[in-house]
This record gives C-alpha cells, structure tokens and sequence, in this order.
C-alpha cells in the first residue's frame, strides 16, 4: 500500500493496481481487443498444438471442479440455442453426416445394437411416465 510520505516505496501490487486503473481511464474496448489479438497471435507464434492442448486440459479440469451439472446444462442450453440462430438445415445435416461417418469407422455393429436399445428402453419409459 502507498504511504503518504516518500520515505517508504508502494508494492509491486499496488503499482500494478494503480497502472492498471489509469489505463483503464485512458483505452477504450478496441484497445482491448488490439492488444488481445496480437497478444494471441504471439503465443500461436510461440507454441504449439502440445501447449494448447495442455492448456485446455487444465481449464477444464479446474473448470469441473468448481461447476455442478447445472452449470453444464445450462452452458450447453445456450450453445445449442446460439447455433441454431446462426446455422439452418444444411448444416445440421452436414455434420450429423460427418458425425455418423466418424462413429461408424470407430464401433462395431453390437455397439450399435447397444445404443438402438438403449434407446428403445429409454423411449418406452418415457411413454410409460406420461
């Protein structure tokens, strides 16, 4: 904390505070931005794919240990409300295709006899609930 008299230096904490208040008083929203894209394509020009991956993973770890299911939920329920506002037909049959074309070269047929009865089950349950 800064004294009022000179004899004693402010922390490296409250210099940093301090510099980040007046330049937040003096830049506007596309200075942020500025800075942020060419901070980001500094560190794609520094490191690689190993690096982002790392990254990811350890967001997502400590992102799970801090939010419940809700959140998760709720986080999806916009994304899929998002993308449908800025996607039409083509492109949710562009990648059910895709998706399908993946899943099949990795499973085999009883994985697909799996999932179709889990689903029957599931469905008839539903229908038994009502």
């Amino acid at each position: 904390m800064a004294k009022k008299d000179n004899d004693r230096k402010m922390s490296v904490e409250e210099a940093g505070r301090k510099g980040g208040e007046a330049t937040s008083r003096n830049h506007d929203r596309e200075f942020y931005e500025e800075i942020g894209r060419k901070g980001g394509e500094a560190t794609a020009e520094n490191h690689d794919k190993d690096f982002y991956e790392e990254i990811g993973r350890k967001g997502g770890e400590a992102t799970a240990e801090s939010h419940d299911r809700e959140f998760y939920e709720e986080i999806g329920r916009k994304g899929g409300e998002a993308t449908a506002e800025n996607h039409d037909r083509d492109f949710y049959e562009d990648i059910g295709r895709k998706g399908g074309e993946a899943t099949s070269k990795n499973h085999d047929r009883d994985f697909y006899e799996d999932i179709g009865e889990k689903g029957g089950n599931a469905r008839a349950k539903q229908r038994d609930d009502k």
